[in-house]
């Protein structure tokens, strides 16, 4: 278990967003349930409502999570129907949230990731606010090391675990209208174009390397493919957004293999 200044912490990655009483009824819900862990905010505007496209960006942002990380996550549009609670661990990390595929990235890149459904119950569980009333708490004993019920399961079996391992879609779009994608840095090569909104990009290893205007991609500090402008937002100037189609290619129609590529100027 990852601790800071010896007290547990506890990572939330949520679709709540910063406005709202979700994300504080859940940091409150973990106060309450101790008073020794430390909460920190992993993201709060994970893709919302939609756990495919936010395991893809859960799996990249927790490689770069300290060694014991416990992630609490709550991308949960399924919330009181079916789908099942569940801990996972894999890449050295732990999760607690829904069996709907928001687990299934991380799990598949761990070939001895670990699954248990959560037998335990709290006395007050409303059909709507999962994340609060049962996942917080799991996540909160856990940290503490007090033992939860649970049940061990085949990680092979968990919702997503047959999904492809790279989205080619635009998964998350931040503050500065930078567009991440599903598709893995380590897997295109530099000669690789990328293909979005009917355009075609080439590669940038900074921003600096590119002329202002110009769009490219590059491979983002969490290891995905990103989407960006330098000095502008790839959102506004691309007109791309979360869902948006993205295709990597190696030859720009009309260029040899190999031949000298630029970012495209966009006026």
């Amino acid at each position: 278990m990852f601790r800071l200044w010896g007290r547990a912490v506890i990572f939330l990655y949520t679709d709540f967003g910063a406005e709202g009483p979700y994300l504080a009824q859940v940091q409150a819900e973990l106060a309450a349930e101790s008073r020794s862990v430390t909460v920190l905010n992993l993201l709060s505007n994970a893709p919302a409502g939609n756990p495919r496209r936010a395991a893809y960006l859960l799996a990249a942002l927790a490689d770069a999570l300290p060694s014991g990380a416990l992630v609490l996550g709550v991308v949960d549009p399924g919330v009181g129907g079916e789908r099942l609670p569940i801990v996972v661990e894999a890449g050295r990390h732990r999760f607690v949230g829904p069996d709907n595929g928001l687990f299934s990235r991380a799990a598949a890149r761990d070939r001895n990731a670990r699954a248990w459904h959560i037998d335990w119950r709290p006395a007050r569980l409303s059909a709507s606010f999962h994340g609060r009333d049962l996942f917080a708490p799991v996540a909160a004993r856990l940290a503490t090391g007090v033992a939860v019920p649970m049940t061990e399961f085949a990680a092979a079996q968990l919702v997503g675990s047959g999904w492809p391992d790279e989205l080619g879609e635009v998964v998350y779009a931040d503050v500065y209208g930078n567009l991440l994608t599903g598709l893995r840095g380590d897997r295109l090569a530099d000669d690789a174009i990328l293909e979005a909104g009917g355009r075609q990009l080439g590669y940038a290893r900074t921003f600096s390397a590119a002329a202002a205007g110009e769009a490219f991609w590059y491979r983002n500090s969490c290891g995905l493919v990103e989407i960006a402008v330098n000095g502008g937002s790839a959102r506004e100037r691309l007109g791309l957004g979360v869902g948006a189609i993205v295709r990597a290619s190696i030859c720009r129609a009309g260029l040899a293999p190999g031949a000298a590529r630029r970012p495209e100027i966009l006026s």
